[in-house]
């Protein structure tokens, strides 16, 4: 098996079609459909080769469509909506089989001085003294639903250290706020727009969970429907995703099988580089 992280970088080094026409490929892991966060990464890298580097990405909005199917290539629509003096605007379409399965906007801007301020980062554990999710997974004891368990002993390009660990093992109701620190398993080539990729990537693996928390269940439990349904990232500052970022989670609200999250990341220094939001389906099935 490849490296994770090898694996992650090929699969976000897509394939050029025409000027504004890429295609991109799963990887093999078994999944009966495409990891979210994988679409929302490949888009962006698709957007951002249409926009000079020196003119990153500061928002995108997204929505899935359909479940994308890993077998198959997807191909990537760009359209380009604006180029002004400040900002740059562009779509993406991904299409399967014909349809389209997502869609998103994404704005550029040129980088500019201005006020500043942001909240501080949580004052929780650091990484050092927690265990990775894979270790927690698989520890004596630990009780946990199949699909989680191969979800977090899967050889993933990120690693996850949660710090509220014990709502895997302790299911009762709880408030809606969860934190793991997450980065890349290996150092990425300094370009700056992979870091941005990497992070949109990582930034599906844990947002919807947060919204069965207060429910005593996860996106796990066979009762549970779910699927992410939109997506919205800002990147505020500057960053690494292969050093440590805090991913502070919590969700509002849930009403209608919709639940409603989001999230803020933090460096290790405190400073706050991104903030996600996401609606998602979580339904309970019929018996």
């Amino acid at each position: 098996m490849s490296d994770p992280v090898d694996a992650l970088l090929a699969i976000l080094d897509l394939e050029r079609l025409e000027t504004d026409l890429f295609r991109g490929v799963s990887p093999r892991i078994g999944w009966p459909r495409v990891f979210g966060g994988q679409v929302v990464a490949q888009a962006l890298v698709a957007a951002s080769r249409t926009v000079e580097a020196a003119r990153p990405p500061h928002s995108l909005h997204a929505y899935f469509l359909l479940g994308g199917d890993p077998a198959v290539p997807i191909v990537y629509e760009v359209e380009r909506i604006r180029d002004g003096g400040s900002f740059t605007t562009r779509r993406v379409k991904a299409i399967q089989k014909g349809r389209a399965i997502f869609a998103m906007s994404v704005s550029f801007h040129a980088p500019e001085d201005g006020l500043d301020h942001a909240a501080g980062l949580p004052d929780l554990p650091g990484p050092d003294a927690l265990a990775d999710a894979r270790t927690l997974a698989r520890a004596e004891g630990t009780i946990v639903p199949e699909p989680m368990l191969a979800y977090f002993t899967t050889a993933w390009p990120i690693e996850l250290r949660p710090v509220e660990a014990d709502r895997y093992r302790d299911r009762r109701p709880k408030p809606a706020r969860y934190h793991v620190w997450m980065r890349a398993t290996k150092p990425l080539p300094e370009d700056p727009a992979i870091h941005r990729a990497v992070l949109a990537y990582a930034s599906d693996m844990t947002l919807l969970d947060a919204t069965l928390i207060p429910h005593g269940r996860t996106v796990f439990d066979p009762e549970i429907q779910s699927a992410s349904l939109d997506h919205a990232l800002w990147f505020h500052r500057p960053f690494r995703a292969d050093s440590w970022l805090l991913y502070s989670q919590d969700s509002p609200t849930a009403s209608g099988a919709l639940g409603f999250a989001r999230g803020t990341f933090h460096d290790e220094e405190g400073r706050l580089v991104a903030s996600v939001a996401q609606e998602g389906l979580i339904r309970l099935r019929r018996s």
